[in-house]
């Protein structure tokens, strides 16, 4: 195949959708790539934000088939690099990968076919432009462009800084006539800020784009004990489907694992104790289907380009909005619908503390707390998931409904808790706004404690008036009057509750309350984004996919580098007879045609026969 060709500075009369059609087989760009595909061919820096399954690897893979030279793209993950290097020769693209994996040899191939002009894209890590003499080698050769992956690994105010990210500072400065374009799914606009500044980003086309990910439905539970049974039950529910269960630590991660496999789930477990070969070795069987759930701790994710992710479990509360965000978007990265639950229990925000209250930095630890306290907002307020979420980003949700989390679909059962905020207020206010969640309920329930009686507070009004539940049932309350912002707690190490405005016209009795109910929700709908809901035939699509996996155990590449599965039901529904025709389906450009095309052709063609003309079988 020959790949169409552009000027360094982006001046030929090649078209960018003739290059979306041939080489990556789409009539069409996805929101906001046009405008980005377009700045970096006219050489400009750009940064983007944008939602996981956006479509951000086209903006720079495109851009890199047009102009002249090699494309250098930073990334954090050798896996990640992996697969995206697979994707990208699919599409008939020559594009290579250079880290510490590979033998001297393969890295000296690698650096010969840079040296002859032979690479569009060069895959590779932050520490590697560290390395002596890379940089220098580097400029000796024609680059298009220069793209950063997960920008926000660069910024310390972001959830997930790296080191090695600092590497990149000089890049923009040191390549004058080379744009830069930075990606990341997460970034508020601090975060953003800081990222532009780090990599001096020479007045940069900003984009974001919105962080809406409509096919995801969220959901959030009230976590029984550990949550074992409820994540089985969720996962049997789904048999056959990818899935990730996030966990805080590693003794939790082997823990549930082994709980999944000795009640017969594909599950294995994953994070960063185990050595290299195990965390490759459990890579590749998630991506290749040979294990369906993953149990993992956050080490496992960014390196994760698989598209059919079906859902995503949090079996702890994460530490912030942005991790939540990031790890979530790994599910329904094809565009189809998605679950995200998230088990949640009063005791989660003490246990995280202990993770946040490690950092040694006033400023960051401040932060830290308040990202934490946002998150447990997140999974405790009864106004929509999606909305909230949107808010932390900067966005705001017009609809009223979302129609896409627990608390919009009527999965969530909201009581009445006017009275018992009222009382838990009320020990609030007596008690002085001096103390903490604890102590003002031992107040409410009448404990005993010697503190108790030190301070004179077995003698208040509200002592004792909710000796009729549990202490667990105050606790939780407590956290959802602050997720509801009727309390606010003041102080990072020992904070105490404090009265807002809202809280006190709840005292008043001006203002009702409003709780999730603690008994399990309804069953959630299923979601069907418009794709999966306009008809097709299902039992050539599953024959399809028999052939596709064939094909792809065959070629030692993942199922979706073949084909996706949009793919495929575009092929159903098309029913495409000659080569003219499957060029016409989603997804199938010149390259796959030429190594995929004729034998799926073969495969509809036979099926055709067996159950006659479309609409007679």
């Amino acid at each position: 195949m020959t790949l169409p060709r552009h000027s360094r500075h982006g001046k030929d009369s090649a078209d960018p959708l003739q290059v979306l059609s041939t080489v990556f087989g789409y009539g069409a760009f996805r929101p906001n790539q046009r405008e980005i595909v377009d700045h970096v061919l006219s050489g400009r820096d750009v940064f983007a934000v944008m939602a996981t399954g956006g479509g951000k690897s086209l903006c720079y893979q495109l851009p890199a088939v047009m102009r002249d030279g090699v494309a250098v793209v930073v990334s954090p993950l050798i896996s990640l690099m992996k697969d995206q290097v697979d994707a990208a020769r699919a599409n008939g693209i020559a594009a290579a990968v250079l880290n510490s994996s590979q033998t001297p040899d393969e890295r000296k191939e690698v650096m010969a076919d840079l040296g002859a002009g032979r690479l569009k894209l060069l895959y590779l890590a932050p520490e590697r432009l560290a390395m002596s003499g890379f940089l220098d080698r580097l400029s000796t050769k024609r680059l298009s462009l220069f793209c950063i992956d997960e920008a926000h690994c660069i910024s310390q105010w972001g959830h997930d800084f790296r080191p090695d990210y600092m590497k990149l500072s000089g890049i923009a400065e040191r390549f004058a006539d080379v744009p830069v374009a930075a990606f990341t799914a997460t970034a508020t606009q601090a975060v953003q800020q800081d990222i532009i500044a780090r990599l001096g980003l020479r007045s940069p086309f900003v984009l974001r784009a919105s962080f809406n990910r409509t096919n995801l439905y969220l959901e959030v539970q009230r976590r029984a004990r550990g949550g074992e049974r409820q994540v089985l039950e969720f996962v049997r529910e789904r048999a056959g489907q990818s899935g990730v269960v996030y966990c805080r630590t590693r003794r939790r991660v082997e823990r549930l694992a082994e709980f999944l496999k000795a009640h017969g789930v594909e599950a294995a477990a994953y994070h960063a104790g185990f050595d290299d070969a195990t965390r490759v070795a459990v890579q590749d069987d998630f991506k290749n289907d040979r294990a369906r759930v993953i149990v993992a701790t956050v080490a496992f994710g960014m390196g994760i380009d698989k598209p059919d992710i079906r859902y995503v479990v949090h079996a702890d509360l994460p530490l912030n909005i942005e991790s939540y965000y990031q790890e979530i978007g790994r599910a329904g990265r094809d565009g189809d619908a998605a679950h995200c639950l998230l088990l949640f229990a009063p005791g989660d925000i003490a246990k995280a503390r202990f993770f946040v209250d490690q950092t040694e930095d006033a400023a960051h630890h401040k932060a830290a707390l308040e990202k934490l306290h946002q998150m447990a907002g997140l999974a405790s307020h009864n106004v929509c998931r999606r909305r909230r979420l949107l808010a932390y980003f900067g966005e705001a949700l017009e609809a009223e409904n979302c129609g896409g989390c627990d608390i919009c679909r009527g999965t969530a059962e909201k009581v009445d808790a006017t009275v018992d905020a009222q009382k838990l207020l009320s020990a609030v206010a007596r008690t002085g706004e001096r103390f903490g969640a604890a102590h003002v309920v031992d107040v409410v329930v009448g404990a005993g404690t010697e503190r108790i009686r030190q301070r004179g507070h077995d003698r208040l009004k509200t002592y004792g008036v909710g000796r009729d539940k549990e202490r667990s049932h105050w606790l939780v309350l407590a956290h959802d009057l602050v997720a509801q912002e009727l309390l606010a707690q003041e102080g990072d190490r020992y904070p105490v509750l404090k009265l807002t405005a809202a809280g006190r016209d709840v005292l008043l009795g001006k203002r009702a309350v409003t709780v999730l109910s603690r008994r399990a929700p309804r069953a959630a709908p299923k979601l069907a984004t418009p794709d999966e809901a306009t008809p097709y035939d299902t039992e050539l699509f599953e024959r399809l996919r028999g052939l596709r996996s064939r094909l792809a155990r065959g070629r030692h590449v993942p199922a979706y580098v073949v084909f996706g599965d949009r793919t495929l039901r575009d092929m159903c529904r098309k029913l495409p007879r000659a080569a003219g025709q499957m060029m016409r389906v989603h997804g199938v450009g010149q390259a796959k045609f030429e190594q995929y095309g004729e034998v799926f052709l073969d495969e509809i063609a036979a099926y055709v026969r067996q159950k006659g003309e479309p609409g007679q079988g």
